[in-house]
């Protein structure tokens, strides 16, 4: 997907480009290819995104560390400010909370495609658990870790054997 000049949008019919997506987002590994559509309109001072997107994607249980695949879905829009940034000089800036929006350039780019792959990304759920029942990690016979033990210690454990406990 392609970057869109910001300029541009001012050119297009009712100043809004909206694009279907259908494909891979290269950082994102997905099953299947993100489908849906983002459309990205411009309101003079500021970028209004909407997408809709979904895929499935392959993750690990937190509770049995089993892989499993599961659909992310988003309906999201984002408002993007447009405005010169000055260049940064100082190690660090004070910024107001209002201030903790995202801008770019009036003439720059705006690329979909990276503005998805953050949507996704996001969409990700934070705790990654494959059922609703799942119980984790049974461990059915504690005693037989013993059986793991290299050779070389099995000296050690008869001795451990002899002590009382």
């Amino acid at each position: 997907m392609r970057a869109i000049p910001i300029p541009q949008l001012l050119n297009a019919p009712q100043k809004t480009i909206s694009l279907e997506v259908a494909e891979h987002l290269p950082p994102l590994e997905t099953l299947t290819p993100v489908k849906g559509h983002v459309s990205v309109t411009h309101q003079g001072t500021y970028l209004e995104v909407k997408g809709q997107a979904e895929a499935i994607i392959t993750l690990e249980c937190d509770r049995c560390l089993q892989s499993y695949n599961t659909r992310i879905q988003l309906n999201n829009s984002e408002l993007v400010w447009l405005e010169d940034t000055a260049p940064e000089t100082a190690l660090e800036k004070e910024v107001d909370l209002e201030d903790l929006v995202e801008s770019i350039s009036p003439q720059g780019d705006f690329d979909p495609g990276e503005w998805l792959y953050e949507q996704m990304c996001l969409a990700i759920p934070q705790k990654q658990i494959c059922r609703t029942d799942c119980e984790g990690i049974a461990f059915n016979n504690p005693k037989g870790i013993e059986a793991d033990i290299d050779h070389r210690w099995s000296a050690l454990s008869a001795l451990k054997r002899q002590l009382p406990e």
